[in-house]
C-alpha cells in the first residue's frame, strides 16, 4: 500500500471514529434560567381612622331613664355608621363630679380626637355655648337647648330635641282610663318651660280622655304636680322622689306619671302593689323602663334619640352639618319604629284591654290631626287666657314656651 493511500485511509477512520464519539457524547447540560423574583407583598393602606362624637350625660349611663337613652343613641350611631367611635362621661352634676366643669370634659373629649360633642342636657346651655364659642372647630349639639333658634349659639352649634309633648298626652290618656280614684299625680324635676309644658301635655291627654272616652266630668279629674328641684335625687339639695311617690299615693293617687329622669315614681307604685295596694305608673324617657316593675307599668313614653344621632354625625362626617334647631316628632306611621321616629310609647303590661284599645284609638287620632289638644279656649291655673277659643297653638312660640301650668293643674308654675 502506498503512503499516500496509507494516510488517507488512517485519516478517514479517526475522522469516523469522531464521529461515532461524538453522536455516542451526553447532551450538554443546559445553563438554568434564573428564577423570577417574587413580586414584593402589597402594603395595604393605612386604616382610616375612626370619626370620633362625644356624648356628655347628666346622669348615670345606666339609669333606666334620660341618660341610658343617650348612651344607646351613641350605640345606635356606632353599629348604623361603620367607622365611628363614641367617647362618653356620665354624671356630670354637682353631686357626683364636684369641681368637675362642661368645659374640661370638652377638653379632654377633643385631645382624644372627638369632632362633635353632644350635651345632653338643659343643665349644659350656657356652658355648650361657652365651649363652642372656644372650640371653633369642633361642632356642638346641646340637647334641648334653643341658642340656635333664639341667635345665641356660634355657627357650630345646634340644637335636637324630641316632641314628648305627643308622648306625655299618651301617658295621661293611660292613666285617666286606669285610674279608679280620679286622681292623678305628676312626679316633677325642676320647674322650666320644658317640664311645664310636658306636664300641661299629660294634662291634656287626660282630661281628654277622661271626658270623651270614660264620659266624666272634667271637674272630677284631679291632676296635681309636684316638683322635686332636679331630674333626679341629689341627697340634701332635692326632695326625696321616693317620699315625694309615696306621699302623693298616700294622699289617694292611684296613678303616678314620671317627669324625672329616674324610676323612684315605679319603685315606689311596685312596693305598694306588692303590698296588695291597688296603684300604678308610668315612667319616663327610657324604651325599656317598664322591667323595672312590669306589674304596675301602664306604659312608657320614651325618646328615641337614635335616628337623630345617626342624622347629625353623618351630616358631620360628610361635611354637611349645618346650624340646626330641630324638634322632631313622632313617625305616625309607626311611633315605636327604631329607624325612624323621636318618639314612641311602648304599651305595658299592666294596661288592660279597654283601657289599651281607648290610647290607640287617641294615638291614631293625634296622627291624623282629628285630636288637636293645643286648641283653645285654654286658660292658665291663675284664670289668664293662655289660647282663646278656637285659637291653635304655634308651637314654636306657644308650646316650646310655657309660662305656667294650666288651669285644672294644682301645683307650683315657678
Amino acid at each position: 500500500m502506498s503512503r499516500t493511500r496509507w494516510a488517507w485511509t488512517c485519516t478517514s477512520f479517526i475522522v469516523a471514529a469522531l464521529v461515532v464519539l461524538s453522536a455516542c457524547a451526553p447532551a450538554a447540560t443546559p445553563t438554568p434560567t434564573p428564577a423570577p423574583k417574587p413580586t414584593d407583598t402589597p402594603v395595604p393602606p393605612p386604616a382610616k381612622e375612626p370619626f370620633v362624637f362625644g356624648v356628655v350625660l347628666v346622669g348615670p349611663y345606666n339609669d333606666h331613664g334620660w341618660s341610658e337613652a343617650h348612651y344607646t343613641a351613641g350605640q345606635y350611631v356606632e353599629q348604623k355608621l361603620p367607622n365611628t367611635k363614641m367617647i362618653w362621661l356620665d354624671k356630670l352634676n354637682p353631686s357626683d363630679r364636684k369641681g368637675t366643669t362642661l368645659d374640661q370634659v370638652v377638653s379632654d373629649m377633643i385631645a382624644k380626637g372627638a369632632k362633635l360633642i353632644f350635651t345632653t342636657s338643659d343643665d349644659f346651655v350656657q356652658e355648650t355655648r361657652l365651649a363652642a364659642e372656644k372650640y371653633k372647630d369642633t361642632i356642638f349639639v346641646n340637647i334641648s337647648g334653643d341658642d340656635a333658634m333664639t341667635g345665641k349659639a356660634p355657627p357650630n352649634l345646634g340644637n335636637y330635641m324630641g316632641k314628648m309633648e305627643y308622648g306625655k298626652m299618651i301617658a295621661g290618656c293611660a292613666a285617666a282610663m286606669t285610674t279608679q280614684t280620679g286622681k292623678l299625680g305628676y312626679l316633677g324635676p325642676l320647674i322650666n318651660d320644658e317640664t311645664r309644658r310636658l306636664a300641661a301635655s299629660a294634662y291634656l291627654g287626660a282630661k281628654y280622655c277622661w271626658t270623651t272616652y270614660r264620659g266624666k266630668p272634667a271637674g272630677d279629674l284631679k291632676f296635681d304636680v309636684k316638683w322635686i328641684g332636679f331630674w333626679f335625687n341629689i341627697p340634701g339639695v332635692t326632695l326625696d322622689p321616693t317620699k315625694v311617690s309615696n306621699d302623693f299615693f298616700a294622699a289617694g293617687v292611684d296613678v303616678l306619671m314620671s317627669g324625672i329622669d329616674t324610676t323612684e315614681a315605679l319603685v315606689v307604685a311596685g312596693q305598694l302593689h306588692d303590698q296588695g295596694k291597688q296603684v300604678w305608673a308610668i315612667p319616663y324617657d327610657f324604651k325599656n323602663a317598664c322591667d323595672e316593675k312590669p306589674e304596675v307599668c301602664l306604659g312608657v313614653p320614651y325618646f328615641n334619640w337614635g335616628p337623630g344621632y345617626v342624622r347629625i354625625v353623618k351630616q358631620a362626617m360628610e361635611g354637611t352639618w349645618k346650624q340646626h334647631w330641630t324638634w322632631d316628632g313622632p313617625d305616625w306611621t309607626d311611633i315605636n319604629n327604631p329607624d325612624t321616629s323621636a318618639v314612641g310609647f311602648v304599651f305595658g303590661p299592666a294596661l288592660s284591654p279597654e283601657a289599651k284599645a281607648a290610647t290607640e284609638k287617641f294615638i291614631k287620632g293625634l296622627a291624623d290631626g282629628s285630636i288637636d289638644l293645643f286648641v283653645g279656649p285654654l286658660n292658665f291655673q291663675d284664670g289668664t287666657v293662655y289660647l282663646k277659643a278656637g285659637e291653635k297653638a304655634v308651637w314654636e312660640k306657644n308650646v316650646w314656651y310655657f309660662p305656667k301650668l294650666l288651669e285644672g293643674m294644682t301645683g307650683p308654675s315657678e
